[in-house]
């Protein structure tokens, strides 16, 4: 049974902007090895918008860059939307009946899938769905923007704070 996780970069004041920082080398070098180990991805719209730019080739890639690329190109995708009427290679689009979709991902296959996008991880969280949340903190401060967490949700447990790379604390939760 894979387990669900919803993590994200944020800042000390709760908010995901990936124009207003970015991580470092040394922490993009860390997100590789964790897409390296996934069963796959779940993306909302918005994100999956913004993540189509490694379905690209750059000629100003580093080699990190160009190793992040080919690791999500080869990572299976499915994407909620009802908007989107096709989606890129190795994804599949999830239009309809979202909670039976997800639940028998969950149930089929072992590992970590990743669920990416504040407002689908609302609604997965709403129907019980996500096993683990994951805030990697950074020490900027934004003042506003998309919240991290996209709603009201319900008491959560932390089990695990660690220092990643230089300044950036992951926080784990699970629900309580």
């Amino acid at each position: 049974m894979a387990k669900l996780v919803f993590g994200l970069n944020v800042s000390l004041d709760g908010y995901v902007d990936h124009q207003k920082f970015a991580p470092s080398l040394s922490l993009f070098r860390y997100f590789i090895e964790q897409v390296r180990e996934l069963t796959g991805m779940v993306y909302g719209r918005g994100m999956y918008e913004v993540m189509r730019y490694w379905d690209d080739d750059h000629p100003d890639w580093n080699a990190e860059e160009r190793d992040y690329a080919a690791l999500w190109r080869s990572q299976p995708k499915w994407v909620v939307s009802r908007s989107l009427k096709s989606v890129g290679p190795n994804a599949t689009l999830v239009a309809d009946d979202v909670e039976a979709v997800i639940r028998g991902l969950k149930a089929e296959l072992p590992g970590e899938i990743e669920i990416a996008g504040p407002d689908l991880a609302r609604s997965l969280t709403d129907l019980g769905l996500i096993d683990e949340y994951r805030l990697y903190l950074h020490p900027v401060v934004l003042g506003g923007g998309k919240p991290f967490f996209a709603g009201p949700r319900s008491r959560l447990r932390l089990v695990a704070s660690d220092l990643i790379v230089e300044d950036v604390i992951r926080l784990t939760y699970i629900p309580a």
